[in-house]
């Protein structure tokens, strides 16, 4: 999986090791973890050593889990053009590479895919154009997959959380727990394999006062 350093990634890679599976971890910063490579997914060179490093290492491959993420936000005005491509290729383009990249061995073992998407896929926001265009069109991959992969057993599904509480120290009863999300990502791994599950959207069980901009808007759905 890609993004287990922190937060959401690192409650699944725990949840999917509690299940039995061994996580390999593609991160930009350390976890500690033992089945870890640290690579930039900005730098597709770079990625598609880590993938292939990963593949030697194994015979199987269950399940494929994309959470890594770059959260830029600007005005459109004020877009700097590095680094909107550097979030289109870390959100977008590099998923699309693991993805093709780990097909002939998730075929092999008629495994699943997990892309994790976002509220801000479908609800957008001031300064989040990068980050909802790119969420957004991981409803595209999804559907693309799901036509063209089960037929070779390959089952995609789209996870699309709100609010989640991934900084450490966040309590807040308006958002999800990232343990709470990861156990959702762990079912889907391991549901029936007649079952394919296209898109599960999450929510907080609690709704506060209506936030009115920004990215806190995906708090008030």
């Amino acid at each position: 999986m890609t993004g287990a350093n922190r937060g959401t990634g690192r409650a699944i890679a725990a949840e999917l090791a509690e299940a039995g599976m061994q996580v390999w971890e593609l991160n930009r910063n350390p976890s500690g973890s033992p089945t870890e490579i640290i690579c930039d997914l900005s730098e597709p060179a770079e990625l598609s050593a880590a993938i292939t490093e990963v593949l030697q290492r194994v015979d199987r491959l269950d399940a494929l889990v994309t959470n890594a993420v770059d959260r830029y936000f600007a005005p459109v005005a004020d877009i700097d053009m590095q680094r909107w491509n550097a979030a289109l290729t870390v959100n977008l383009t590099s998923i699309v590479a693991t993805v093709q990249q780990t097909l002939p061995l998730l075929r092999r073992s008629q495994g699943s895919i997990v892309l994790m998407g976002s509220h801000a896929g479908t609800r957008f926001f001031e300064s989040g154009l990068s980050y909802c265009a790119t969420k957004a069109a991981l409803k595209a991959l999804c559907e693309v997959l799901l036509l063209e992969e089960r037929p070779y057993g390959v089952r995609t599904s789209l996870v699309s959380p709100g609010a989640i509480a991934n900084e450490d120290g966040d309590r807040s009863p308006m958002k999800m727990s990232t343990v709470s999300v990861a156990k959702v990502v762990r079912d889907l791994v391991l549901n029936p394999s007649d079952v394919a599950v296209g898109e599960i959207e999450l929510r907080p069980a609690s709704l506060g006062p209506p936030v009115v901009a920004g990215l806190d808007r995906l708090q008030s759905v």
